[in-house]
């Protein structure tokens, strides 16, 4: 999300949603191995998008790993289902724990 806001604050995004979508292959894929009994398509897509930023965020190397986590596990509790926090929590982690 700091991303799609940094335009407001510096009037220029450090990162923008086409850099997000030029790798989009490669965050998928590390979404993939982090949650192989699902398939990208049948994930959540509140939840997809929270993950494909954060991914994204992660690999940047921008920001602390644990603010990147916690904001998407904010974002989960706040906009996604019952399920989405732990979710997007656990494939964070594996994702975190197998790199």
């Amino acid at each position: 999300m700091q991303t799609l806001f940094q335009w407001d604050f510096n009037h220029k995004p450090k990162a923008s949603i086409k850099d997000l979508l030029r790798k989009q292959k490669e965050i998928d894929e590390k979404i993939s191995k982090a949650a192989p009994q699902w398939q990208i398509e049948k994930i959540n897509k509140i939840d997809l998008a929270i993950l494909r930023l954060a991914v994204f965020e992660l690999l940047l190397k921008k920001e602390p790993i644990k603010v990147i986590i916690d904001e998407a596990v904010e974002l989960a509790k706040e906009y996604g289902s019952e399920n989405s926090s732990s979710f997007v929590n656990g494939v964070l982690g594996k994702l975190i724990n197998d790199n």
